[in-house]
């Protein structure tokens, strides 16, 4: 068993949540149990991933998309929006939210977590988000055709992934990642003369700019390019204090 506090101060020390310029709240979003013996973990709070927190009775739910943001505004509790809330203040649930700390955090963030899966060595930060970065960019262990990290990247992400490039059977060997909807950040590998990018999110304009700018641009949904970051957390969590933790798979076709 380990107490709110404890949990909030790791993290704090973990991801430095103050470091990052986001448009939602880092950390501790709603008040739960002050001490803690499970923690559920997800890729987003819905009202799915709190349902199965509550089943698993769990007494914190860590996720990376949290329930509040600048660009909703104030809304009140009501509705869809309070069904889920409340089920967390009815089971004195705490819920913890990392959004950009965990897309760029070097070692467990969501990019370079999924580097690793797909044999990007040499990882240094990539992308800036108002002074930070949210991606990493390496070089590929063994060069491979787009098509080839096409599948490979399917295989790994257990989802389509869409493909723009000027050449199916061209050789990649650098690429820069950024997770999730960071879909007009291409032009942040372009710039850097990357071989390609890799995001979760894809707009019918950057197809076309980004191969036509001679860039290899792959987007492989942006819950499936996002699960390895709150998955790698889950199992530093795990390893600090020896507290039993659950992965909460919700379906999401993003």
């Amino acid at each position: 068993m380990i107490s709110r506090q404890q949990l909030n101060d790791y993290y704090q020390a973990l991801l430095h949540p103050e470091t990052y310029a986001d448009y939602c709240p880092n950390g501790l979003q709603i008040e739960g149990a002050e001490q803690i013996e499970r923690i559920a973990f997800a890729v987003s709070a819905t009202r799915d991933s709190i349902n199965q927190a509550v089943e698993n009775k769990a007494d914190a739910l860590v996720v990376h998309h949290g329930l509040f943001w600048t660009f909703h505004g104030a809304k009140p509790l009501v509705g869809a929006f309070g069904q889920r809330i409340f089920p967390l203040v009815k089971n004195n649930i705490n819920l913890f939210a990392y959004h950009l700390p965990l897309d760029g955090h070097p070692e467990i963030g969501n990019a370079a977590a999924l580097g690793q899966l797909i044999d990007c060595k040499q990882q240094q930060p990539f992308g800036d988000y108002k002074g930070s970065a949210t991606g990493v960019k390496g070089v590929l262990e063994q060069p491979l055709t787009a098509a080839v990290l096409q599948q490979k990247l399917e295989t790994v992400l257990k989802h389509n992934v869409i493909l723009a490039t000027p050449d199916n059977h061209a050789l990649i060997r650098s690429i820069g990642i950024i997770t999730g909807g960071a879909n007009s950040e291409w032009r942040l590998a372009e710039k850097e003369q990357l071989d390609a990018y890799l995001t979760g999110e894809i707009s019918e304009h950057d197809w076309h700019e980004s191969r036509e700018a001679g860039l290899h641009m792959f987007a492989g949904g942006h819950n499936a390019t996002e699960r390895f970051g709150i998955q790698a957390l889950m199992e530093k969590t795990r390893q600090q204090f020896a507290v039993a933790c659950c992965f909460i798979d919700s379906e999401n076709p993003a």
